[in-house]
């Protein structure tokens, strides 16, 4: 921002929330925004006990204020998530109910299904990107909500490569914050990359392979129809929740702030800084 300002460069990537206002009013900037086609998360691994019972899952997604993580964040310019594809999505399942904010609720059914005094880890991204600008933040609030119900939560991070390389890692523990921006527009790209049983050990970093929902998938790729299509992946984001491989946090909005110097740049849905077509006044 301060070298936006100074004139030394003249698009930034990822703007700090609370910058935006004086960004706004910068009579030398424009302030380009638009919802992101993106989805941040906290994905248990489902193949370590206890995060193996979707019973303690749902219990955990249950003690997260979400909203507080849109607050904090976000500085509201965002929206709690409760699918794995942001609204803007085709085949997005609003009928789905998100998971209440309920501490005694979660402390309850955590004890319902036998787990005490748990320990686990958080990891946090040491990066900043639209989905998940201050990980570091949302996991420190997240360990918050959870020594509410008797959780005890260490937060860890690592080198970027390293954070991807290891979370990927079907014997890596706890649960990892995360997200995506999509690629191509399309809810498979989502659903299928991010969830399938053939990218456990990959972008699935919850480590879960559902039959049934695999089985949506699978059938949606064979057919071209969008009717079809639809209603397979909004009876996948059904199971999705029932099984809760992750807590769906927060769908971002997107800032890019360019010098008003610059013309022909346009913010890319998919997440891309395109920069063919674009020119600067001398």
């Amino acid at each position: 921002w301060a070298k936006l300002q100074k004139g030394e460069c003249h698009v930034m990537p990822y703007p700090n929330p609370a910058d935006l206002d004086a960004m706004k009013k910068d009579p030398n900037v424009h302030v380009l925004e638009q919802p992101g086609l993106n989805v941040g998360f906290l994905a248990y691994n489902t193949q370590q006990a206890p995060f193996d019972k979707p019973e303690v899952r749902r219990a955990l997604n249950m003690a997260i204020n979400k909203q507080a993580i849109i607050d904090a964040v976000f500085q509201g310019a965002a929206q709690v998530a409760k699918n794995p594809i942001p609204p803007t999505m085709w085949s997005y399942n609003d009928k789905v109910e998100d998971d209440k904010y309920d501490p005694d609720g979660a402390k309850k059914a955590l004890e319902a299904a036998g787990v005490k005094d748990l320990s686990m880890k958080i990891w946090a991204m040491p990066v900043s990107r639209p989905y998940m600008l201050n990980a570091r933040r949302a996991a420190e609030l997240m360990q918050a909500d959870f020594a509410k119900i008797g959780v005890n939560v260490e937060i860890v991070t690592h080198e970027w490569a390293e954070y991807l390389k290891l979370s990927s890692d079907v014997k890596r523990d706890g649960a990892v914050i995360l997200g995506w921006t999509g690629d191509n527009g399309d809810p498979d790209n989502f659903m299928d990359t991010l969830l399938g049983c053939d990218a456990v050990g990959g972008n699935n970093r919850a480590q879960w392979c559902n039959k049934d929902y695999d089985a949506l998938m699978t059938k949606a790729k064979q057919t071209a129809d969008v009717a079809e299509r639809t209603k397979l992946y909004e009876e996948a984001q059904v199971i999705f929740k029932k099984e809760a491989p992750w807590a769906a946090l927060d769908h971002s909005l997107v800032f890019v702030p360019v010098s008003k110097k610059v013309s022909g740049f346009f913010m890319d849905p998919l997440g891309i800084h395109r920069f063919d077509g674009v020119d600067i006044a001398e």
